[in-house]
């Protein structure tokens, strides 16, 4: 009966173990193909500006015309679980907004659960109502959202002129992918560190 037990135990720490190495291996799979994405994006961004900077010229398209006064940051990277050992950090790209935006539609989200809870006694449709007119004061829907980066992008732009070559949008779109890109390879490569030490931490307990 005892034999019995201690089989299926280690059984149980075979497959944990072989769970551990696939994990392993699946987040390096994930992490060597999105590092091929970010050389690709990277090398047409770079076509594509060289290709802009042809047609419009260098005195359009030149590192003079960048502004360097101070300005909020259109795009932040935000953090999670960045204090905590047991699991990996978590990075959110968050586009063409300034970090109290990103605050404002999670405290907006608060603030309708909050609601929900102090209301049980009001009806349905009155809570409804409230929640539809927080979202409309607060975060923006998906295709306000999206009207928001377009003119956030042409705004970006407008150092450059008026009347932009397609290149040069098509440069932002490219390095915006790259950069999206990055986010995703910071995730996957966390997971990967800690799917390694999983493994590393089983191959040292068989010793």
């Amino acid at each position: 009966m005892q034999s019995s037990e201690n089989m299926t135990e280690s059984s149980n720490e075979v497959m944990e173990s072989d769970e551990h190495v696939l994990n392993f291996l699946d987040s390096m799979d994930s992490y060597l193909i999105l590092m091929d994405s970010l050389s690709s994006a990277l090398r047409q961004g770079w076509l594509d500006l060289a290709s802009a900077r042809y047609s419009m010229g260098t005195s359009r398209v030149n590192t003079t015309l960048l502004s360097l006064k101070p300005h909020n940051a259109p795009t932040t990277l935000q953090i999670e679980n960045a204090e905590t050992n047991t699991e990996a950090p978590r990075f959110t790209l968050c586009k063409w907004a300034s970090s109290d935006d990103c605050e404002k539609c999670s405290e907006e989200a608060k603030f309708e659960e909050d609601d929900l809870l102090q209301n049980k006694s009001n009806t349905s449709q009155v809570q409804h109502q409230v929640v539809q007119e927080r979202r409309a004061e607060g975060c923006e829907s998906p295709v306000s959202a999206d009207n928001h980066a377009e003119k956030a992008r042409s705004r970006s732009l407008s150092m450059f002129g008026t009347l932009v070559s397609p290149k040069l949008r098509a440069t932002q779109l490219s390095f915006e992918t790259a950069l999206e890109t990055l986010v995703e390879i910071s995730n996957v490569r966390a997971s990967l560190l800690c799917a390694y030490g999983q493994v590393q931490k089983d191959r040292n307990g068989d010793k």
